[in-house]
Parts: C-alpha cells; sequence; structure tokens
C-alpha cells in the first residue's frame, strides 16, 4: 500500500534536487549545468539559457513520466482511473 506513495515521494525529491543543484553549483564554484545556466544568465547569453532551461526541463519531465509509469504499474487502480 505505501509502495505508491514512497515512488511519488522520491520523483518529487528528483526535482527539488535539480533545483537544489543550481544553487550548490553556484554557490561552491562546482561545474555543472546549473552554474552554467547562471552564467549565461549574467552574460545574457539566451541561446545558452534556452539549452539549459530545457536540458533541467527535459530531464524533470522525463522522471515524472517514469514516476507515473511506476505508480500505475504498482496500482493498478490508478491506472484504470486514466484509462478511457
Amino acid at each position: 500500500n505505501a509502495g505508491p506513495t514512497i515512488v511519488t515521494v522520491i520523483g518529487i525529491q528528483v526535482g527539488v534536487l535539480l533545483g537544489g543543484a543550481i544553487i550548490i553549483e553556484t554557490l561552491f564554484a562546482l561545474p555543472g549545468v546549473g552554474r552554467l545556466v547562471v552564467t549565461a544568465i549574467n552574460q545574457r547569453n539566451y541561446p545558452v539559457v534556452q539549452a539549459g532551461v530545457l536540458a533541467i526541463a527535459t530531464i524533470f519531465i522525463l522522471v515524472s513520466l517514469v514516476t507515473d509509469l511506476i505508480v500505475g504499474w504498482l496500482d493498478p487502480r490508478v491506472a484504470d482511473e486514466v484509462s478511457p
């Protein structure tokens, strides 16, 4: 009974980690996509900002999709609610 809830919380935490990575990379001068995006924003390099935001958003959407698929697999009642 607790499986879908745990998977959902883990999926949400991955999104929080993506947002936190930007702050941590900037704060501690670590190389990464988050620091790249912040540096590009400061330099007004819009194509790099767009690519970084697109990459982070794509990862977040894929994690959400995988989370939803796993929850549907663990609890078939959830999968039945979305089917026509």
